[in-house]
């Protein structure tokens, strides 16, 4: 059987089909429009920041925010198992997208570190935020304060 993943109206909708239709899984989660969503959402908040320095803050909120406001369709973007990464030159438009927006905006953060992985580190990092948040894990009370302490800590530290 195959597996498709998809949100509707605040629920994670499971479909089983025959594995003949399934087709690969890298393409059943580019069908997930979320990824198209949240790059165009990163792209307005980077393109809303008032200047390059402030970027990585507006973009880093526009995230949690898009995962706080979309809880079921974030979970079913980043739930499904496949082989596939963010930063590779075959990664599906609406994914690489996404991860082009997160990259520009961190810019002004990176200094001389390797762009790909500081994005892919800071990618998982609000990933990491967003999962415990919404599964309980963190005080409410200090969102904004973990989010800030994330972004000064990467735009101090140097590997």
């Amino acid at each position: 059987m195959g597996v498709l993943l998809t949100a509707e109206r605040g629920h994670v909708v499971l479909l089983l089909f025959p594995r003949s239709n399934a087709g690969d899984h890298a393409e059943l989660l580019e069908e997930l429009e979320g990824f198209s969503e949240l790059a165009a959402i990163l792209h307005n908040a980077r393109k809303g920041a008032d200047s390059p320095a402030a970027e990585p803050r507006a973009v880093a909120s526009a995230y949690v925010e898009f995962a706080r406001m979309n809880p079921a369709l974030y979970e079913a973007m980043f739930t499904l198992k496949v082989d596939l990464t963010f930063a590779q030159s075959d990664t599906p438009a609406p994914l690489h997208a996404a991860f082009v927006e997160l990259r520009d905006a961190l810019a002004p953060l990176a200094g001389d570190r390797d762009m790909k992985t500081f994005t892919e580190v800071v990618w998982s990092a609000l990933h990491g935020l967003v999962t415990f948040a919404q599964a309980g894990r963190l005080r409410p009370a200090f969102y904004d304060q973990r989010l800030a302490t994330l972004l000064d800590q990467l735009g101090t530290a140097r590997a």
